[in-house]
């Protein structure tokens, strides 16, 4: 009897574990490297590569919501109905919330291609012109625009306070002086 309660034991462990295998998508546990905040220009490489993936890859969520000071937003421009620009206000995770799950199922890159800094004691403003891709191996764009973002370094690192942004349209092309030289 011993035995066979033995081997029923082992058996219901042994089907509990199998039942608890995960693909290597599921377990994916991305951490935070801290130190991608000690500059301002690894706090902007950061911020474009932690959005960036081909299809299907999952973003390192936890590292994106890092760059960003408490209270931080992401405010997007764009025309209503009535022609007329707007803006939305966002935070961290109602980016991730509207558009993570594009993200992954699509596909996107967004490359910085020119920069212009601003800086004044412990405050940056950056305007940052991009593309943006669905894959890292396409070769035309099918978005650009301007990033207008403003960082704080509080002594220790530096924080991403907003990001402000509006996308290039034929009516309102970026202009030369934050192209590329």
């Amino acid at each position: 009897m011993k035995i066979l309660l033995t081997l029923l034991t082992s058996l219901l462990f042994i089907l509990n574990l199998n039942g608890q295998d995960k693909t290597k998508d599921d377990v994916i546990e991305f951490t935070i490297d801290s130190s991608a905040v000690n500059t301002l220009n690894s706090t902007l490489k950061n911020l474009y590569a932690v959005i960036s993936g081909e299809k299907g890859e999952k973003r390192n969520w936890k590292q994106f919501k890092y760059l960003f000071k408490p209270d931080a937003k992401l405010i997007p421009s764009g025309k209503n109905k009535a022609n007329l620009y707007q803006v939305r206000y966002m935070s961290p995770e109602d980016y991730i919330n509207n558009s993570g799950t594009w993200l992954e199922e699509n596909g996107f890159f967004e490359k910085e291609i020119s920069r212009r800094v601003n800086t004044f004691g412990p405050i940056a403003q950056v305007f940052s012109t991009y593309e943006s891709y669905y894959s890292e191996k396409d070769t035309e764009p099918f978005m650009r625009g301007i990033n207008s973002i403003q960082l704080l370094n509080d002594g220790k690192r530096w924080w991403v306070i907003n990001i402000y942004w509006a996308q290039e349209t034929e009516n309102n092309p970026i202009p030369k002086a934050y192209l590329p030289d």
